[in-house]
């Protein structure tokens, strides 16, 4: 299954970059929301990675961003085909294909690949996180005043009333830095190799974060809610080195 999810992928990801040769051309399929949008290529990758599971593991269930769950087993793969559409659709970098297979309830093995980037991070439970093959670790930052961190605005997006950027203002003077880079799945995957010392947002999906948060972990990392908790994510997640999850949380929360 490891060989498998990597090289579904990495194929994955030329397919999306394939329709990124002609930006104008990627047809807009439609909005979710006003600022949310589904393209061609959404629909296209996923479709390949459902295709290839139930070639491969028929019994398996399937949960896609695009068409939903199908099927009931202990084995389900939750799949995100392209995690930062917005970023995909205005020819940005920062976009990425993520991929979880959970076991009874478990996330077993996930693997998150930004083609644009070339690179792929991939995990297993209870055998570390890599990049492109070479193991990857948290940053050792040990105060929130040195800390990089990045967030998003899937509330906002989504037109729901939230707190999300009163805790925005609130977190940016007292961090060291901010990144935005547009792709839940990424954010985790630099939390896990240390370009970002943490990570926060709320109004997630599972299958944006599912794959992330088994690098992170694997890497040496904490993933709560912002209580400290398991019980609101993926609705609320705070992901960091776990050296500063106690200050973080407190600043989330100041």
């Amino acid at each position: 299954m490891k060989d498998f999810i990597v090289k579904v992928a990495r194929e994955a990801g030329e397919l999306a970059l394939s329709y990124r040769k002609d930006i104008d051309a990627i047809r807009m399929v439609r909005k979710r929301t006003e600022k949310d949008l589904v393209t061609e290529a959404d629909q296209a990758v996923e479709a390949y990675i459902r295709r290839q599971v139930e070639e491969r593991y028929p019994g398996h269930a399937f949960t896609g961003e695009e068409q939903g769950s199908t099927g009931e087993s202990d084995y389900r793969w939750i799949v995100d085909p392209i995690d930062g559409t917005i970023s995909f659709f205005h020819g940005q970098h920062f976009f990425s294909v993520s991929i979880a297979l959970v076991h009874k309830g478990e996330t077993t093995l996930a693997a998150v690949y930004a083609p644009a980037l070339d690179e792929l991070f991939f995990a297993e439970k209870g055998k570390g996180a890599f990049l492109n093959g070479n193991r990857i670790s948290v940053s050792s930052t040990r105060e929130v005043k040195d800390a990089v961190a990045a967030t998003g605005f899937c509330c906002i997006r989504d037109g729901k009333e939230t707190d999300s950027m009163e805790i925005f203002a609130r977190m940016v003077p007292v961090l060291r830095d901010f990144r935005r880079s547009g792709s839940a799945a990424l954010d985790l995957c630099h939390v896990a190799c240390g370009r970002l010392d943490a990570y926060w947002e709320r109004c997630l999906n599972i299958y944006d974060v599912a794959a992330g948060l088994l690098i992170v972990e694997e890497a040496g990392g904490t993933v709560t809610d912002y209580r400290g908790n398991r019980e609101q994510i993926p609705s609320e997640i705070a992901a960091t080195n776990g050296l500063i999850q106690k200050e973080f949380l407190k600043s989330l929360y100041a």
